[in-house]
């Protein structure tokens, strides 16, 4: 069965991610804005969701996990709870 890590940083517009997206590419630390900006709890924990298996995770987030490249940041990714900038460090 897949497994993946990955951190987070959720934000309620898309203009915010977008502007979160600019300062990572200027070299500023996603956990550092993850413990700054994210309305979800993981941000105290630098955005750090921890190790998940696919479905458990909304499709939209899913996606990009299992999908996309790793160690690269994805978004706006947007759902229900918002918008998501997201880094998936490893899975298998």
């Amino acid at each position: 069965m897949a497994k993946a890590c990955a951190l987070h940083i959720l934000v309620k517009t898309e203009k915010e991610a977008q502007d979160l997206l600019v300062q990572l590419k200027k070299g500023k630390h996603f956990g550092d804005l993850a413990k700054r900006y994210s309305q979800c709890p993981s941000g105290k924990k630098g955005g750090d969701l921890g190790e998940f298996r696919p479905g458990q995770m909304v499709k939209a987030f899913d996606d990009v996990v299992f999908k996309k490249e790793v160690l690269v940041v994805h978004g706006p990714i947007k759902t229900s709870f918002g918008f998501h900038l997201i880094k998936t460090l490893y899975r298998n």
